[in-house]
């Protein structure tokens, strides 16, 4: 996987929270061996052995239940000391969700208008404000649980030097939210071992819903933004595309406005995505990457 990877023109990689733990003693190899970079790891890493599949939130910060946040809590410590001994620079995180329903349902809901065409309309705007009324209410809690574990995390990352990237979501209900995130991120402003992860794909998912603006968005968090997910997005919500491949997310104006050459930034695509279309879509990002600034 990492020889392929690196055929491809990459040089470093994420290694992500589908990992199963088999594959971990290989990866480890290819570390030592100098075959691949493992620039960031994304939590948790690897995967739990007692979750079937690839769910990086089957166990979240803010749960109602106590030992499901304890269970997130140990599987994070466990995921920063393996990022540690593949001398990551980063770990990603997802912080949990407000739970107003269940299965996103507030967001499918939005994503169903906008694909019937009713954004923009009365009836979109009456049921968007609904909701973002109702997590206002809701959200403290949840928040409060993220802020406390992020505080404790963030002093094990101090201890191996890495950095926190706190991930910018897909849905709705998820937090840290678009007012949210600048408000927490405020609070560890002073702190190196905590920034903001962007994702193109989730924020332009969002974006798609007139839940924020992409471009606002990002201006108020330049102050944090210490890397990002690559991925482009079909309107309104299949993201994890190579980028410039029809998506709707706009590289040529937020990646310089934005970003520089020394940030992380991690292409995350479905495996759908062809290895002709990577290429292709690699030789149009290289060149638009070395205009950003260096630093």
């Amino acid at each position: 996987m990492c020889d392929e990877i690196r055929e491809m023109g990459f040089e470093s990689i994420e290694a992500s929270h589908g990992l199963s733990l088999s594959l971990m003693p290989g990866l480890m190899q290819a570390v030592d061996e100098k075959r691949i970079r493992v620039m960031g790891v994304h939590n948790f890493c690897p995967a739990p052995i007692d979750i079937q599949g690839d769910v990086p939130d089957a166990y979240r910060f803010t749960s109602h239940r106590v030992e499901d946040r304890e269970r997130a809590m140990r599987l994070s410590m466990e995921t920063l000391l393996v990022a540690a001994r593949l001398e990551a620079r980063y770990v990603v995180l997802h912080m949990g969700e407000v739970e107003l329903f269940r299965g996103h349902e507030c967001t499918r809901k939005l994503q169903r208008m906008v694909r019937q065409g009713y954004v923009g309309t009365q009836e979109y705007a009456r049921l968007k404000g609904e909701y973002v009324r109702r997590r206002m209410k809701m959200a403290p809690l949840y928040l409060a649980r993220a802020r406390e574990a992020l505080y404790k995390l963030a002093e094990k990352a101090k201890e191996l030097n890495l950095v926190l990237g706190v991930e910018g979501r897909s849905h709705f209900e998820q937090v840290p939210g678009e007012l949210e995130m600048p408000q927490l991120l405020a609070e560890f402003a002073d702190n190196p071992h905590v920034r903001y992860w962007h994702d193109f794909g989730h924020i332009q998912r969002k974006h798609n819903l007139l839940l924020l603006n992409h471009d606002r968005y990002l201006s108020g968090l330049k102050p944090y933004i210490f890397g990002a997910h690559v991925n482009d997005v079909q309107w309104p919500q299949r993201d994890h595309r190579a980028p410039f491949q029809g998506g709707d997310v706009d590289f040529d104006t937020l990646l310089p406005k934005y970003f520089t050459q020394a940030m992380p930034l991690t292409w995350e695509l479905s495996s759908s995505v062809t290895r002709e279309a990577i290429l292709a879509a690699k030789t149009r990002w290289d060149a638009l990457h070395a205009t950003l600034p260096l630093q």
